[in-house]
């Protein structure tokens, strides 16, 4: 066990600069992948509250479990902030992204369209992972199955939530700050401009 959890002091600060490195490389945007990598802790609290609840402690089984609920965190929120790039995007190329409501209103679009993906992403792992947690097989291989499952399986649901609530708030402060709210500030002053008079070549 001592030997294991030195390896895991690598193992996992390794994995997840993997994670962040293959994120940026899809995304080409630091933002995108901080707001993605935010679901690794708030996935974490179910799959602690889990663990608690089942009495597990932590061992080689749970960390794998941990390292697999990141890898699956990171999936599913890139596939969120697809949706919610493809609103955004749609709806400035036709000219209605100058206000926080226009932002507002693209990025509920982006989240509504997730809902029914992201349900069946999760009814897909929990329907793959709960047989483990009352499968037949030989005590000792349950007893390691059962850790690994624990943390996906209450980490999935606290994901769950983070991605339909919290990821569209901090896509909309990013977005609002960052792009739209410099436009906004300038359409006024470009309106408002008096005209430039043309002289007259005489």
């Amino acid at each position: 066990m001592q030997r294991a959890q030195q390896r895991l002091v690598y193992v996992i600060p390794v994995t997840l600069a993997v994670i962040f490195l293959l994120l940026y490389l899809n995304t080409r945007s630091l933002a995108k992948v901080l707001i993605v990598l935010l679901a690794v802790p708030f996935s974490l609290i179910g799959a602690f509250v889990l663990l608690w609840l089942l009495g597990y402690h932590l061992s080689v089984a749970v960390w794998v479990g941990i390292i697999a609920l990141a890898g699956v965190d990171a999936e599913t929120g890139v596939v969120m902030l697809l949706y919610l790039d493809h609103a955004y995007e749609r709806r400035k190329r036709e000219g209605h992204m100058h206000s926080l409501e226009d932002l507002e209103a693209a990025v509920h679009e982006g989240a509504v369209q997730r809902v029914r993906p992201k349900m069946m992403t999760v009814l897909a792992i929990l329907m793959g992972l709960l047989p483990i947690m009352w499968s037949g097989m030989s005590e000792t291989c349950a007893d390691v199955m059962k850790r690994i499952a624990a943390p996906m399986i209450g980490g999935v649901f606290t994901s769950f939530i983070l991605e339909l609530l919290i990821y569209p708030a901090i896509y909309t402060i990013w977005k609002w700050w960052a792009e739209v709210r410099p436009l906004s500030r300038q359409q006024p002053a470009d309106a408002h401009r008096p005209p430039t008079r043309i002289q007259e070549i005489p």
